[in-house]
């Protein structure tokens, strides 16, 4: 395998960064027979890998971030000999969840920067750590199993969670991730992307442009760098920083000929 050919076609340092590393996984499964897995990825990480897997055609791979649509994924790179329960038999091993209890007076106080912002203080990179799952009780973090017990710790000295209780606890114990959605109109001259970002993201076309071209949106997780990419009925938004949105449903056009959508927003 060659690897710098293969990253040729890459121009951006940290992507090359990234697929050698996906490159030495593969290498490291198939010499020493058993299960390599990355930090958590986002979802231009996401979209990067399954891209660069199709391309060089290797399969024997899943992202997982703990539960269904996680935002946030390892890549786990798996030998010939496995199947799919043996992968998923691993997955305890690979991942765990810090539960956060929150005292009386901070419960329903604290949104995602809360818990987020507090990792971050204590020096931590965001690629160590996985979806975080909030309710008004407390919030449940995904994070790789050999760092969970000194997060955990670390954790408990932030002055914010002075009040809180910190638990370890395992993948089948998640709790069920709490969605809530706005729903909203916007009215759009056209079903280009490009239209959509600019109305989402409250902002003129040409930076709903420079927002597409930087590479921070996402339609059903995949990267789109296309302005002009026609949006669907069911097609989910992601805008890096913005939000997530759900296009459900056309409700007709304006005099002008203006196209009136109902959206979904994630809160």
């Amino acid at each position: 395998m060659d690897k710098q050919k293969l990253l040729n076609d890459y121009k951006k340092q940290e992507d090359k960064i990234l697929l050698a590393q996906v490159l030495d996984k593969i290498e490291f499964s198939n010499q020493r027979d058993k299960l390599e897995y990355t930090d958590f990825l986002d979802m231009y990480q996401i979209s990067l890998v399954r891209n660069f897997m199709k391309k060089i055609e290797f399969t024997n791979y899943i992202l997982y971030g703990g539960f269904e649509n996680a935002e946030r994924n390892i890549l786990i790179i798996y030998p010939e000999k496995y199947d799919k329960n043996m992968i998923e038999k691993n997955y305890s091993k690979i991942l765990k969840v810090i539960r956060v209890i929150l005292g009386e007076e901070e419960k329903g106080k604290y949104c995602h920067r809360n818990y987020l912002g507090g990792i971050v203080k204590l020096g931590i990179k965001r690629e160590k750590v996985g979806d975080i799952l909030v309710s008004d009780d407390g919030a449940d973090i995904l994070v790789k199993e050999e760092m969970a017990d000194s997060l955990k710790q670390e954790l408990g000295t932030l002055t914010r969670f002075e009040n809180a209780k910190f638990e370890l606890i395992e993948l089948n114990n998640l709790r069920k991730q709490e969605i809530k959605v706005e729903e909203l109109n916007i009215i759009v001259p056209s079903l280009r992307l490009d239209n959509f970002v600019s109305d989402l993201a409250k902002t003129s076309r040409s930076k709903a442009t420079n927002i597409i071209d930087s590479e921070r949106v996402f339609i059903n997780g995949q990267n789109e760098t296309k302005v002009s990419k026609q949006v669907k009925i069911g097609d989910i938004i992601t805008i890096r920083g913005k939000g997530r949105f759900v296009v459900k449903e056309f409700c007709g056009n304006t005099r002008s000929g203006r196209f009136i959508v109902k959206i979904e927003k994630y809160i």
